[in-house]
């Protein structure tokens, strides 16, 4: 058998408050959009700043965890490409890449965010040791905030 990766490593800020839903089989799914930023000298020596976006998903979710996943928030999101295939209300075939979420952690905050988080059977690694939250991306300008 081949040998293959799918994985994904993501810093960046959610672009809104996330949004639960409720599959039939009650298992919860909460869905984000994740900023990140990419930034480079042009040719004539002004640096441009390219914003990307991520649709990004997580299942079983604890309640304190969806609560902090806020418009703003800078997060490590560590997990896995998926793409699907939808038809939308006009019966045109969509289709949508997305990171399908394993680990979740926030980057910023007090000896709160610190904590272990509460998973409920859930298969994402919630919690971080404080020194592993210390993750510089190397800017000095957190005013070019896409948002």
């Amino acid at each position: 058998m081949a040998f293959s990766l799918n994985k994904i490593m993501l810093i960046g800020n959610l672009g809104k408050d996330s949004e639960t839903r409720f599959t039939t089989n009650n298992n919860s799914v909460t869905s984000f959009t994740l900023a990140t930023t990419y930034g480079y000298k042009s040719k004539d020596g002004s640096w441009v700043n390219e914003t990307t976006w991520h649709n990004v998903i997580a299942w079983s979710l604890s309640d304190y965890m969806k609560e902090g996943l806020k418009r703003g928030k800078k997060f490590y999101v560590e997990g896995r490409l998926s793409k699907r295939e939808y038809t939308d209300k006009e019966g045109i075939k969509r289709y949508m890449t997305e990171v399908v979420a394993d680990r979740l952690i926030p980057l910023e905050g007090g000896a709160k965010d610190s904590e272990s988080f509460g998973g409920g059977g859930s298969s994402i690694s919630e919690s971080a040791p404080e020194s592993s939250v210390n993750i510089s991306a190397g800017t000095s300008e957190d005013d070019d905030l896409p948002f």
